[in-house]
């Protein structure tokens, strides 16, 4: 009987290769995600020009980090087989509560996946879930690429927690459910940042304003957050909280479960047949 404090191997291991893809990603996120607070007034300010662009490089980027972690970690058809399951009930759990007060059960699947099967893993099945979700909901727009990036980081952050060796039980869902409801708040945070600096006819004290100092816009930005999305940043935390002490205890078990039958540190042998005995036929007692 396997011990339930076995820590289950993960699909994905990051080696330097991962590594490095990673933070390219994440350099060419930051960047996407930035730039405009830090150009001037006649850099022709709007992502929704540049977010083509951005879809250009980063998936690209993503096929990157599936074939270093095949070539460093042996990633299988195993591992591709449980990112399919899980990019797919993601996918299908974003509409139940897409347009109602930020309710989006989606993301506590994401935190509890990306605990268990680890941060490469959870990087491209956070991009991949989106890409499905979007797909599925006909949210294909020049905001998609922003949020792959952004649920890549989500669920990879997740990974990136204090390991399941460490904590268990209580302990450990207290801080899962805390790291999703501070994550939620900063994907929304994200998000607006995208959105926010192509919206032109708001009010002065929370618009974009091209080439006004950092700090004068990050405070607008914060009143833009407040005006606009707190509510809806508000419920997607609760109900990322809600879930994952709810469902938590018995989804984690089962990821556990199915990493460890999944085997992903087998290696295949081969030795020599064995050798029957003289006089007996093949297959034969």
């Amino acid at each position: 009987m396997t011990d339930v404090t076995e820590r289950a191997p993960r699909p994905v291991r990051l080696g330097p290769k991962s590594v490095a893809v990673l933070l390219l990603t994440g350099a060419v996120g930051v960047v996407a995600f930035g730039w405009p607070l830090l150009a001037d007034a006649e850099s022709g300010l709007a992502h929704a020009k540049d977010a083509p662009w951005l879809f250009a490089v980063l998936l690209p980027l993503l096929v990157a980090v599936v074939v270093a972690t095949i070539s460093e970690s042996g990633m299988d058809a195993k591992a591709v087989a449980m990112l399919g399951v899980l990019a797919a009930v993601g996918a299908a759990l974003r509409p139940l509560g897409a347009g109602t007060a930020g309710l989006e059960p989606m993301f506590f699947l994401m935190v509890l996946s990306g605990r268990v099967l680890g941060p490469g893993f959870g990087f491209v099945l956070g991009s991949v879930t989106m890409f499905a979700s979007a797909l599925l909901t006909g949210g294909v727009g020049p905001w998609m690429p922003f949020q792959m990036l952004s649920m890549g980081w989500f669920t990879m952050g997740a990974g990136l927690l204090p390991g399941p060796d460490r904590l268990r039980g209580r302990a450990e869902l207290a801080m899962l459910a805390v790291y999703g409801c501070v994550a939620a708040f900063a994907y929304g945070t994200v998000m607006n940042l995208q959105g926010w600096v192509i919206l032109t006819e708001l009010g002065s004290g929370i618009s974009f304003v091209p080439g006004d100092p950092l700090h004068e816009n990050l405070v607008r930005f914060l009143a833009y957050c407040a005006a606009t999305s707190l509510g809806w940043d508000l419920g997607r935390a609760v109900l990322t909280v809600v879930l994952t002490l709810a469902l938590g205890p018995t989804l984690l078990k089962a990821l556990r479960r199915a990493t460890r039958r999944a085997a992903f540190d087998a290696r295949a042998a081969f030795g020599e047949p064995e050798k029957q005995p003289e006089g007996t036929a093949p297959g034969s007692s």
